[in-house]
């Protein structure tokens, strides 16, 4: 299989789109990752995709479906989830969610592939009617050497797409490397935050971590949070974008997000970026921390469009 061909691996059945790679069938899995507007108002703020992988009816993880994958294929496969994400999010016809999908730089070490994979990308895009700051590449902060990694950013920011990175754990050689690469999101360990959320010296670092990334521009993004208490907590931090399942399960697509989660509607002379703003146009519930000390008063949390 090569790239030059990859449209071809594309089928649109229904409201879908999803892949084929030799016996295997492809679809997108889309988790929302949501943003704090108000204190207990919640918006869909981007979809990750997340690739989906079955051979004659039978799911493969994605770990297992990679190992399959023939070496020289990689690139190819990687390209074409991309895309099936890309437009399964174009599908949905939101107006403002970002659609976060993998970059593996190691994959694209060559300039000349590199700038066709971009171009693969902004194609993608426009079929699915999303500009291209609207595509947010997640690369991981391991996943090649120094070089290759601040070279890959700086072609896909010049291209006019965001930039997250993953697998990130708050040493002080990760911060610095975090704040010359400068990223547009920062997508915290799952697994490291849980630990750190537990103890009170560990919840004092993640605050000085997330006002320290702020304060430069970076939004961070607490991941795969799993229970309501730590959701509670990350707002404590002053986190505004959350993901796990205490929030939302993935979806394969066509997902049923617009219903459950319908894109709030901002007064026409608000821009999307001044979710402080829309504040005002209801009453604010007691903040998470005021709520933990009044357990009675902790209202539900609140999504989909504001009127």
């Amino acid at each position: 299989m090569t790239t030059n061909s990859i449209y071809a691996q594309l089928v649109k059945t229904g409201d879908a789109w999803s892949a084929a790679y030799g016996p295997f069938v492809l679809r997108s899995a889309l988790q929302p990752i949501f943003k704090r507007v108000a204190d207990g108002v919640f918006d869909i703020h981007a979809f990750q995709g997340l690739v989906r992988a079955e051979r004659n009816g039978e799911a493969y993880p994605p770990s297992q479906f990679f190992s399959l994958v023939a070496p020289e294929d990689l690139p190819a496969v990687d390209s074409l989830l991309r895309s099936i994400h890309i437009l399964n999010a174009g599908l949905m016809q939101r107006e403002r969610t970002l659609v976060l999908v993998s970059f593996q730089p190691q994959l694209f070490t060559d300039g000349v592939e590199l700038r066709h994979e971009l171009d693969r990308i902004r194609l993608a895009a426009h079929e699915a009617r999303l500009a291209p700051e609207r595509i947010v590449c997640d690369v991981s902060a391991g996943s090649s050497n120094g070089k290759v990694l601040a070279r890959t950013i700086e072609q896909l920011r010049r291209a006019g797409l965001r930039i997250s990175m993953s697998n990130y754990e708050a040493s002080e050689h990760d911060i610095q490397d975090v704040l010359a690469l400068r990223p547009d999101f920062v997508r915290f360990d799952g697994d490291w935050v849980r630990e750190y959320l537990h103890n009170s010296a560990g919840f004092a670092l993640l605050r000085v971590i997330v006002r320290q990334l702020q304060d430069e521009g970076i939004e961070p993004i607490f991941e795969r949070l799993e229970e309501t208490w730590q959701v509670d907590l990350c707002l404590d931090l002053g986190v505004t974008l959350l993901q796990g399942y205490a929030l939302a399960r993935p979806q394969i697509a066509p997902t049923a997000f617009n219903d459950e989660f319908p894109e709030m509607l901002l007064p026409p002379s608000e821009p999307a970026t001044a979710p402080a703003a829309q504040s005002q146009a209801q009453p604010q519930p007691p903040s998470p921390a005021a709520q933990r000390r009044e357990p009675g008063l902790r209202p539900p949390r609140v999504f989909g469009k504001r009127r």
